[in-house]
């Protein structure tokens, strides 16, 4: 039975990726490097900004991390006006508000970024739980994230379903034992697919809540529970 939706922030929530590719091809030319489109796709892959800057410029000290990463969230917030919802996105939280099921957002940013970018577009107070880096010891493709975010819905993982755009966060949700919808633009559905994601959509306009029932039960139908009971999660 579905109980609970947990969406990742960029790529789900925020249509936020040509932002973020810009403000990293901007950061590694400051730095003196050069990267082809393809080199720079691993930015799409769902890693932490640490990760994402040993995977180009190798194993950084803490001061150079902590640098480097501040310039990049620089460049990145002078774009955050280019930055909309996801397709279909504020439609699909209606139907999970008018199914009484709850969402909360679970994500590699770090809370500042992830609240800021929510406050602007008048989404906060839409998740009932937000866990971000700074809560999770493990980043994606590590399941932490998504189990922190169950644990705080009070819902088991195997009733959970995560909306995710990226393998790291394909595999995390997996691991999690929870349901994927792989939110894929760019062609990246079969890439997604493969990678463990139990539905694939383009955006929000391509899927709605009826259709993701079938992911949880033969029939589709969901009876909405009196009251959720708490499931322990095993870590």
């Amino acid at each position: 039975m579905l109980e609970a939706v947990i969406f990742d922030l960029d790529g789900v929530i925020l249509d936020s990726h040509s932002a973020h590719l810009s403000a990293w091809q901007e950061l590694l030319r400051e730095l003196g490097r050069e990267f082809s489109d393809r080199e720079l796709s691993f930015v799409f892959d769902g890693y932490s900004r640490e990760q994402i800057l040993r995977h180009y410029l190798g194993n950084l000290p803490p001061d150079r991390l902590h640098e480097y990463g501040a310039r990049k969230d620089q460049l990145f917030r002078k774009r955050a006006r280019e930055i909309t919802t996801v397709a279909g996105l504020t439609s699909f939280l209606e139907q999970l508000d008018a199914a009484l099921i709850p969402f909360a957002v679970a994500t590699s940013a770090k809370r500042a970024r992830t609240v800021d970018m929510l406050d602007d577009l008048g989404l906060t107070r839409r998740f009932q739980v937000i866990i971000t880096a700074e809560e999770a010891k493990y980043p994606k493709p590590d399941p932490e994230v998504f189990e922190l975010a169950a644990q705080r819905l009070q819902v088991a993982a195997d009733s959970v379903l995560v909306c995710e755009d990226s393998l790291a966060g394909v595999t995390a949700a997996k691991a999690a034992g929870m349901k994927c919808l792989a939110i894929a633009a760019n062609g990246r559905g079969p890439l997604l697919k493969s990678a463990g994601a139990d539905a694939v959509a383009t955006d929000f306009t391509a899927t709605s809540l009826e259709s993701l029932y079938s992911l949880f039960t033969k029939s589709g139908y969901r009876q909405v529970p009196a009251s959720v009971k708490m499931k322990r999660i095993r870590r």
